[in-house]
């Protein structure tokens, strides 16, 4: 078996291949960016939380699983509210309100799968 780290975005029959530092990175608003990788039923979305952005809480109709890889947050799914950092994971079912605060002076990075895919990130999915 041959790995390599793929530079490109670049779809195959068989293999969609794109490296994280090449993907596109989109400015949400003001202290939030994020980075998406769709396939056909879901998506990837690495969403960056500066200190200080201003949370909006939202809902959507799709199921959102949560995995902070840096940073610390507070994150409020309905009534329920937890403070977790890397390694902490949670589930945000569909049409639930929820929203992340992030605590202290470092950034968080989340990795969220959502499905079934969303296509308005997939729109934003290309090479940077």
């Amino acid at each position: 078996m041959v790995v390599s780290k793929p530079r490109v975005l670049r779809a195959c029959r068989l293999m969609k291949l794109a490296d994280y530092d090449h993907l596109k990175e989109t400015a949400v608003r003001s202290g939030v960016t994020r980075r998406v990788f769709t396939g056909d039923g879901a998506t990837l979305a690495w969403t960056r939380l500066e200190p200080g952005h201003e949370p909006r809480p939202h809902s959507h109709s799709y199921e959102q699983i949560v995995y902070i890889l840096s940073g610390r947050v507070r994150f409020t799914v309905g009534d329920h509210s937890a403070e977790i950092g890397p390694g902490g994971m949670l589930v945000v079912p569909p049409g639930v309100e929820h929203y992340a605060e992030t605590l202290g002076d470092e950034p968080a990075l989340d990795l969220s799968i959502f499905t079934p895919r969303r296509e308005e990130y997939a729109a934003e999915e290309q090479l940077a």
